[in-house]
């Protein structure tokens, strides 16, 4: 695990000499702060809950941001060739860059939310189970698109591109449970409605932690950090 740990130091090192961490950071605290003012003045609710429940499309849209550079930047650079040459496994690369990307989404876009929490805490009493739980299912959404984005970020050496297709995939993501809707009844049916985003998403907001909607989230990690590992493996062979 040291050589994990190793390139995960490395990976946040090279987010904080990099802007697109800040302006990125910049952007989702604008927008969240100024929909958790717009949410409170409106319904004078002290609660999280209508802010989780918006908060998925802008992870959406950031989460392939911070990771587009992980590997296409590699690959750009030529410095991929020295991590292939380096005594270190290709699945230790993957889950290194990833864990970087994860600890960066944790430590600047999900932790300084906690301030809106205790702004409800000093004006109101907002109920601890649905925020944990929301924040849980916020943790998880995030892990998730994180390692689409290291996905495709590996398929490519242009970062736009790789922002691109990571967005391309969770947009399919989020709109299965429409597109459940459009393909009737039967196996297809159920094949989109599990892969809805959304529908696992919901549960969380109410404060309910159902098994199903934890190992979701954890399987689209798991198969695109396969994936991206495989991909990595055939590139040595080349």
């Amino acid at each position: 695990m040291s050589n994990v740990w190793t390139i995960t130091v490395r990976e946040l090192k090279s987010f904080f000499v990099s802007p697109i961490a800040y302006l990125t950071s910049a952007f989702f605290l604008l927008v969240t702060g100024a929909l958790f003012a717009a949410i409170l003045t409106s319904s004078a609710d002290a609660s999280l809950r209508p802010l989780f429940g918006n908060i998925t499309f802008i992870v959406l849209l950031i989460a392939p941001a911070l990771t587009m550079k992980v590997l296409a930047d590699e690959r750009r650079m030529g410095t991929i060739e020295l991590l292939f040459t380096a005594p270190v496994h290709d699945w230790q690369i993957v889950v290194g860059k990833y864990l970087g990307a994860l600890i960066l989404y944790l430590t600047m876009f999900v932790g300084p939310t906690l301030y809106y929490f205790l702004i409800l805490r000093v004006f109101g009493q907002p109920e601890i189970g649905p925020t944990l739980t929301g924040y849980l299912g916020v943790f998880l959404l995030g892990a998730s698109f994180l390692a689409v984005g290291v996905f495709t970020s590996s398929l490519t050496q242009n970062q736009i591109i790789a922002w691109l297709g990571g967005f391309a995939i969770l947009i399919l993501l989020w709109i299965a449970d429409a597109l459940a809707s459009w393909a009737g009844y039967g196996p297809v049916r159920d094949a989109f409605s599990y892969m809805a985003i959304t529908r696992h998403y919901e549960n969380f907001l109410r404060g309910v932690v159902e098994l199903a909607d934890v190992l979701y989230p954890l399987s689209i990690v798991a198969v695109f950090l396969f994936l991206t590992t495989q991909l990595l493996q055939s590139r040595r062979w080349r």
